[in-house]
């Protein structure tokens, strides 16, 4: 969190400084004591006129990689303007959370902004980059924002070259190797990678490295110098062309007291994942070894622990050996911009496109092949699809096809996206194509989705557990082709007289009702809900023993929820309730 200064200059500005302070946590400092504590915070706001601030804080401006940013609200609160720091010390940033605290107009002047370009000297704290080179930022920056013709290298995938490629000014042609960095037609060579690249003589080259690596280690013996350790693994990535990449460490649970390992957490700040011996040892890798797993119970560590910490992902350097450690790095396929096929399951949500997963947008607008379970997921959540994209129904497909297809890009680099309704942990039908993915060796992942019983107690407006009332909600289905186990009868599950959402249902709702009504009484709220989110949603409330009419009379389908028990449309007893138990938790500070 920013640490802020408000500064208030006039008494006319009073009520603005005050409400500032709230809502950015700021603290008061007197214009006096501006150049005393100019250090002291990572941002200025000014409540009075411009002129006065910029005198205030001339004597203590020195360098914008140094300087506080400093923003300056007029005494009426119509403006607000930033004045220093525009860009790297986050004053542009600052000044439209001001100005949207306070209804005033952001007065913002950086160029870069006002034409709608990138900025690229805040890339580095943005998306938590590193910068590995670069020529003079500030003539990058002037080439880049008078619109000289740029190239644009990316080798991997992450939020921000995400940004990038959505926002792609038109002087910028994204590259696919940087042989095609051509002096003859490109001015500046913008780099986003992993990997030593080195551009031509002729032109301007800016090069960020994002952090997209997991390094696994392990510690042979304890070395004299364990400084030197951190050091001679930037060596060896160097060697293999590659940069510092790491977001994380990881290595096995019985080194968590090593010297190094304090060492990677206090002093430079990083991330350090343990594992066990057991998860390590099911991990297959490439440089086994009969001594590691003789002495700590796996026959690999660095290896295992990069795999393991980058979820699966590609092993870009294998272990490397050095005097007293072991290292290797891998790169989640999340982050690979795909030589090698990656399938991510994605949970659709109910039903309406804006009920997707902002993560799960994002796969779509990437995916080179949608594979989408037609039958229960609206066409229109596939629209995002980018250029070339082969989108597909399943509804026809059986699962051996729809199996081969994937496979078929799979093989061919692809990214896959098999798009399922809700969230495909319930009553998804994923288990049967895991295991082929499994059995292929193929990369897989999963984005979860919104469940349409998310849905139904929204569109319900009700709260599915009422304090002191019912804490549970049930989430099942009838019997129906598929056997339910004994111990999950819906009558033994209506025991608890929880919330229940029952799914796949309606065109069993006779039997659901009759089992229902062994311990439901008849007069328990039922809401029959087809088709959530979609444009043609319906939703019929009504009784349980009620329940059945209601599905037949409104034919209703497959695609309906059924959800019973007494939290549909219940108000009562909530105020006393809150003010019991949650003005206690509040007083407590409980959570």
């Amino acid at each position: 969190m920013q640490k802020i200064a408000i500064i208030q200059i006039s008494e006319e500005g009073k009520n603005i400084a005050r409400l500032l302070l709230h809502h950015l946590k700021g603290e008061y400092v007197s214009r006096q004591n501006v150049g005393k504590r100019w250090q002291d915070f990572d941002a200025f706001v000014f409540v009075g006129a411009m002129g006065i601030c910029v005198r205030t804080i001339a004597p203590c401006i020195k360098d914008k990689h140094e300087d506080p940013a400093v923003v300056c609200v007029d005494s009426l609160g119509l403006h607000a303007i930033a004045v220093l720091s525009g860009h790297v010390g986050g004053a542009n940033e600052l000044t439209d959370s001001v100005a949207a605290i306070i209804g005033s107009e952001a007065v913002i002047t950086t160029q870069s902004d006002n034409a709608g370009l990138w900025a690229l000297d805040t890339f580095e704290a943005r998306f938590h980059w590193s910068v590995a080179s670069v020529d003079d930022m500030n003539h990058c920056i002037f080439a880049f924002v008078n619109r000289k013709p740029t190239a644009l290298l990316l080798e991997v995938r992450d939020k921000g070259t995400d940004y990038l490629e959505q926002t792609l000014p038109e002087h910028v042609t994204v590259i696919r190797d940087i042989a095609e960095a051509d002096p003859q037609k490109y001015r500046l060579l913008i780099i986003v990678s992993p990997y030593i690249r080195h551009a031509p003589d002729d032109m301007l080259c800016l090069h960020f490295v994002p952090m997209v690596g997991t390094i696994g280690f392990g510690l042979a013996h304890h070395p004299e110098d364990y400084g030197l350790i951190y050091d001679e693994i930037d060596e060896a990535l160097a060697d293999r062309g590659l940069l510092p990449c790491a977001h994380r460490y990881c290595t096995i649970d019985v080194k968590r007291d090593e010297e190094f390992v304090e060492l990677l957490e206090d002093e430079y700040g990083e991330d350090v994942v343990f594992f066990t011996a057991e998860e390590l040892a099911a991990v297959n890798v490439p440089n086994p070894s009969a001594t590691v797993e003789k002495h700590v119970g796996t026959p690999s560590v660095c290896e295992a622990a990069a795999i393991l910490g980058s979820n699966h992902g590609r092993l870009v350097m294998p272990k490397v050996k050095g005097k007293s450690w072991t290292a290797a790095l891998a790169i989640s396929h999340e982050h690979l911009r795909q030589q090698q096929g990656h399938i991510e399951i994605v949970g659709a949500g109910p039903g309406d496109p804006d009920l997707i997963s902002v993560r799960g947008r994002r796969m779509l607008e990437q995916a080179d092949l949608i594979l989408y379970a037609g039958s229960l997921v609206p066409e229109a959540l596939t629209r995002c699809h980018k250029p070339r994209a082969i989108v597909r129904s399943s509804a026809d497909m059986t699962l051996e096809e729809q199996c081969q297809l994937m496979k078929k890009h799979y093989d061919k680099g692809h990214f896959i996206v098999r798009l399922h309704t809700g969230d495909p942990c319930i009553f998804g039908a994923v288990q049967e194509q895991m295991a082929f993915f499994d059995q292929q060796g193929m990369h897989y992942h999963i984005t979860p989705g919104i469940s349409s019983f998310l849905a139904a107690a929204a569109e319900l407006r009700s709260q599915f557990t009422i304090p002191e009332r019912t804490q549970t909600i049930i989430l099942t289905r009838g019997e129906g082709r598929t056997p339910m186990p004994e111990k999950e009868k819906l009558h033994l599950l209506a025991r608890s007289q929880s919330t229940m959402c029952i799914f796949l249902s309606a065109a069993i709702v006779d039997d659901v009702q009759q089992q229902l009504l062994q311990e439901y009484p008849g007069d328990t709220p039922v809401a029959a809900c087809y088709h959530l989110t979609w444009p043609d949603q319906r939703i019929y409330r009504g009784v349980l023993r009620d329940l059945a009419r209601i599905v037949h009379d409104h034919q209703l389908t497959l695609t309906t929820m059924l959800v019973v028990g007494e939290a549909i449309d219940n108000r009562q007893g909530l105020s006393e309730l809150y003010s019991k138990h949650f003005t206690h938790l509040y007083r407590t500070g409980e959570q």
